[in-house]
Parts: C-alpha cells; sequence; structure tokens
C-alpha cells in the first residue's frame, strides 16, 4: 500500500511538471509609459556649450572686418549729415544739393550691403546652429528615454506655450553637461534643429536724417 502511495504521488508530482513545461510561458509586463514633463532653453543651451561658445567666438572673428567696415561705412554718412546740418545756414544750395546726394547715395549702399552682410552672418550662424543642435537632440532623446520624459518643451522657442514651469522640471543644466562629455563620440547631425532666428550683427542700416530748413 505504501508503495501504491509513493507511486502515485511520483506520477502527480510528474505530471505537474510535464503541465508547467507545456505552459506557454507569461508574456512580461508591459513597460510604464512616460508620464514626464520637462522643458529646457535650447538658445541657451547651444550657446552654453563649449562647442557652442568656441563656434560663437569663431563666427565674431571671422565677421570683424565686415563690421569694422560696416562701422566706418556709416560713421562717413553721419559725418555728411552733420557736416549738412552745420552748413543749412551757410553753405549754396548747390552745395547742400551735392552733400544730400551724397548722402543718400552712401546710405543706399550702405543698406544694400548691410542686408548682404546679415544674410551672410545668419547663413553662417544657421549651420552652427543647426550643427549644435542636432548633436544635442540625440542628447535630449537619450536623456528623455532614460529618465522617462513623455514631453520635452522648448521654452526658447516663442510659439511653444509655455506659461509656467517650475525649476524642478528645467533640464537645460543637465543636458549642457551631457553634450559637453558626450559630444566628441556623437555622428554627425542628420536633422538640424528648429531655432528661432538668429540676432542681427551691429550696426544696424541707415535711415537718411532730414535735414532742417535754411532760416528765412
Amino acid at each position: 500500500m505504501k508503495h501504491f502511495i509513493v507511486l502515485a504521488l511520483a506520477l502527480s508530482a510528474a505530471g505537474i511538471a510535464s503541465a508547467q513545461a507545456a505552459a506557454p510561458p507569461s508574456a512580461p509586463a508591459p513597460a510604464p509609459t512616460p508620464t514626464k514633463v520637462a522643458v529646457i532653453n535650447i538658445q541657451a543651451a547651444i550657446t552654453t556649450t563649449k562647442d557652442g561658445q568656441a563656434a560663437a567666438a569663431d563666427l565674431d572673428k571671422r565677421f570683424s572686418p565686415k563690421k569694422d567696415e560696416m562701422s566706418k561705412r556709416q560713421q562717413e554718412i553721419k559725418d555728411l549729415q552733420d557736416k549738412l546740418q552745420r552748413g543749412a545756414n551757410t553753405i549754396s544750395q548747390t552745395a547742400k544739393d551735392d552733400l544730400q546726394r551724397q548722402i543718400d547715395s552712401k546710405t543706399r549702399a550702405f543698406n544694400y550691403a548691410m542686408q548682404d552682410a546679415q544674410a551672410e552672418y545668419e547663413n553662417e550662424q544657421r549651420k552652427l546652429v543647426d550643427d549644435i543642435g542636432g548633436k544635442m537632440m540625440q542628447i535630449i532623446d537619450q536623456y528623455a528615454q532614460k529618465n522617462a520624459y513623455a514631453l520635452v518643451l522648448d521654452v526658447s522657442n516663442q510659439n511653444t506655450p509655455v506659461l509656467y514651469a517650475s525649476n524642478g522640471i528645467d533640464i537645460t543644466k543637465d543636458i549642457i553637461e551631457l553634450y559637453d562629455k558626450n559630444a566628441p563620440s556623437l555622428p554627425a547631425a542628420t536633422k538640424p534643429l528648429p531655432t528661432a532666428a538668429p540676432k542681427p550683427i551691429a550696426p544696424k542700416p541707415v535711415a537718411p536724417k532730414p535735414v532742417a530748413p535754411a532760416k528765412p
């Protein structure tokens, strides 16, 4: 009788083991859906990185001669305007007309040159921003996935409707540190980062200054 009980228990155990082996493995529990939200100031992040600071310094150095040239031409126009203003009651009408023609001609030439310089500057600045920003997007993607962020908003973009954000969800500093640490090993950017329009270079276009009429 004892042998029968032992045999029955053994068969039962074997049946349970066989059933467990035949049962399909249970599916892993789905990963929790990210729910956290963060904000970042992309413009500040780009300009604060080591690459951003080096690129800005290089761009300023390359455009420094152009800035000096535009400042010189702007000063020439101002000098002519001052000369015309001072001589409003002392020089002939012919001389005043000649000065005004020079002012108008130089002003038009200056404004055209300024537009060309501005377009060239913005184009070069955009290339730098696209390169750094594209790499930064890779950092943001990795950071967001690792820290379970469902949404990251760029508060430097005026089109981003953020009225208030706690300092505790601002990841700008973290992204800058990660970028500086990992940028050398990142592949080249594959997509540009949408950013606000670059700031214009000085000086600004000149508007002709009106001359006070001669006193009777």
